[in-house]
């Protein structure tokens, strides 16, 4: 029987290249500065490294956020834009399609976003165009998860 061939891209310890390289991110910024200002400074310069069209919504994201919840703390979180309530809690994120090579762009909340609603709700979109309405869903969704 012929052994089974591995992904091109696994490692012999289970990981692929990109989540070394995420881990390796969140251990640097474990490190990195607590000051608000360089953490939105280090969110923007990891928006601006996303391709187009990523980059474009990544801004428009980070827009909505700002707006609609304007008490999260915008922070890197595995190399992703993230933003956190006081406490430091992750409420929700956001990565391209290129950090993981998926088809689209992801927008994540996190156990403390509080989009609780019966007994089964979605927690993370897949997007891959941001036009008025995404961006309506999108800034219902950001207040209902700060509540």
């Amino acid at each position: 029987m012929a052994a089974r061939a591995k992904p091109a891209e696994k490692k012999a310890r289970g990981l692929s290249d990109s989540e070394i390289a995420a881990m390796r991110e969140r251990l640097k910024e474990l490190n990195d500065s607590k000051n608000p200002a360089d953490r939105e400074r280090a969110v923007a310069e990891a928006i601006a490294a996303m391709s187009e069209p990523d980059r474009t919504m990544g801004k428009r994201l980070h827009a909505i956020i700002k707006t609609n919840a304007p008490a999260l703390l915008p922070r890197l979180w595995y190399g992703m834009p993230a933003y956190s309530d006081k406490e430091g809690n992750i409420i929700l994120f956001f990565r391209d399609r290129a950090k993981f090579k998926e088809r689209y762009m992801t927008l994540g909340f996190n156990n403390e976003a509080k989009l609780d609603e019966g007994d089964m709700w979605p927690i993370v979109y897949a997007l891959t165009k941001l036009g008025a309405g995404e961006e309506a869903n999108v800034a219902a969704l950001v207040k209902k998860a700060v509540g």
